[in-house]
């Protein structure tokens, strides 16, 4: 899938816009539908988005800043971009009726200062407020929990399982 998703989308689109002259210098992430017919584009967004982002990060072995530096003075060929042998992934866990209408303010529980206890993964506030010294639900994707391990399988079983720790009125993971 990789390698078609490289000849058929990513190269072609990299051609097109350099054709066009449409030179791009940043973060160009491809959102992607794996369908029977093939891999097909769903979007292309241009900045580090959420919860894309809180996958590829915990990966990037490289130092972000030198590479976002090169990248602005075109001098990226010079530096290496190094991501570890490992898989990440993200949960989301999310408001009951999200993307359509969704309720705000059900309180959460299961976090000690934003995180899940004894649990080595992070957990990023998307749709959380703070009120009357509670947290509660403020959007519709409230949080994302991001787990690292050495394969996909580990690091979704990490994710699930400290997942399972958070609680909300009408939570749904996606």
């Amino acid at each position: 899938v990789a390698a078609e998703c490289m000849e058929k989308i990513f190269l072609p689109t990299m051609h097109a816009m350099n054709a066009e002259g449409r030179t791009f210098k940043g973060c160009l992430f491809f959102g992607l539908m794996i369908t029977p017919k093939g891999p097909r584009v769903i979007e292309y967004n241009c900045r580090f988005g959420d919860p894309e982002t809180q996958v590829v990060l915990p990966l990037l072995e490289s130092d972000l800043f030198t590479i976002m530096r090169a990248t602005t003075n075109e001098t990226l060929d010079q530096v290496e971009v190094k991501f570890a042998d490992a898989a990440s992934c993200c949960v989301i866990l999310a408001s009951g009726g999200y993307p359509e209408h969704y309720e705000k303010g059900k309180e959460i529980t299961g976090l000690v200062n934003g995180q899940v206890p004894g649990s080595d993964v992070v957990v990023y506030h998307a749709g959380t407020a703070e009120k009357d010294g509670k947290l509660v639900t403020s959007g519709g994707r409230v949080l994302g929990v991001s787990a690292t391990a050495p394969t996909l399988e580990k690091a979704l079983e990490k994710a699930y399982a400290a997942s399972e720790q958070i609680h909300f009125d009408k939570l749904h993971k996606r």
